[in-house]
């Protein structure tokens, strides 16, 4: 089983598997504790505008799902300061530009395979281009992520609270938002679109049940997410099974079983 990662195109998978496995619960957690979750959702229907757009004009896919979502994150923080108490319709509206984007623009695009392997991951398509971009951007928003640490701790439990203390919460939110952006658009191809957004939940949900910390909570949640991502790989290569949908089965049997061993305690 493991000769399958002597492939090139399956070390790339893995390398950026392992990013996104580390960088998408660390955004997940703040996500999460927020109430936010629906935030991946908008941001990677963003992302999958800007691959359609992208492949209609044959530029590269990942860069333009990128830009796209960075634009439609500085939409969100826009929308949600325009109307501080419905947050959520940022996100909703977002993500409906989002699908009729690429609803829109999909029906012009030539090769319908290039555009659907983001849209549920392709392990074979990865490029030797992506895998720098993936790996650059998420050491990236990792570093970011710890310098602030401390602010989005705060944030994340009593955002009223940290402003009063002093903490810039709208420009950590929106340093937040864009660092989500980007994660969602570099995650889409492995792990495609469609699915990212419950990859930044589920290792989180499976956390909660058993960490009694945030710190434990970040950290577990870092180690469920590997765990599925690269589960879901193994799976996926030896079956030929799409590898976004089957991290995320994965994921969800673990936490079905944690619910049920915690309900027997």
């Amino acid at each position: 089983m493991f000769d399958i990662f002597q492939m090139a195109f399956m070390q790339r998978a893995l390398v950026i598997a392992i990013f996104i496995s580390i960088v998408t619960p660390l955004i997940g957690n703040t996500i999460v504790l927020k109430r936010l979750s629906s935030i991946g959702d908008a941001l990677s229907h963003a992302g999958l505008a800007g691959v359609a757009i992208g492949l209609c004009f044959s530029w590269s896919p990942v860069v333009s799902a990128i830009v796209f979502s960075v634009i439609s994150a500085l939409i969100i923080e826009y929308i949600r300061r325009g109307f501080p108490n419905y947050s959520e319709m940022a996100t909703a509206i977002v993500l409906s530009f989002g699908v009729g984007v690429a609803a829109v623009f999909s029906g012009f695009i030539k090769n319908a395979a290039s555009f659907n392997s983001f849209l549920f991951g392709s392990i074979v398509a990865v490029s030797t281009f992506e895998l720098v971009v993936v790996v650059v951007l998420s050491i990236a928003v990792i570093i970011i992520l710890l310098l602030l640490y401390r602010e989005l701790f705060y944030i994340a439990f009593d955002e009223e609270g940290a402003a009063l203390s002093g903490v810039p919460v709208k420009s950590i939110n929106l340093i937040f938002t864009i660092l989500t952006s980007i994660v969602v658009s570099i995650a889409a191809r492995t792990v495609g679109a469609l699915v990212i957004s419950s990859l930044m939940v589920i290792p989180v949900a499976c956390s909660m049940l058993i960490s009694k910390s945030y710190k434990q909570n970040v950290i577990f949640s870092v180690i469920f997410a590997f765990i599925f991502t690269i589960a879901g790989l193994l799976v996926t290569a030896v079956y030929d099974l799409k590898p976004g949908g089957t991290i995320v089965l994965i994921g969800i049997a673990f936490l079905i079983v944690l619910l049920l061993l915690r309900k027997r305690k």
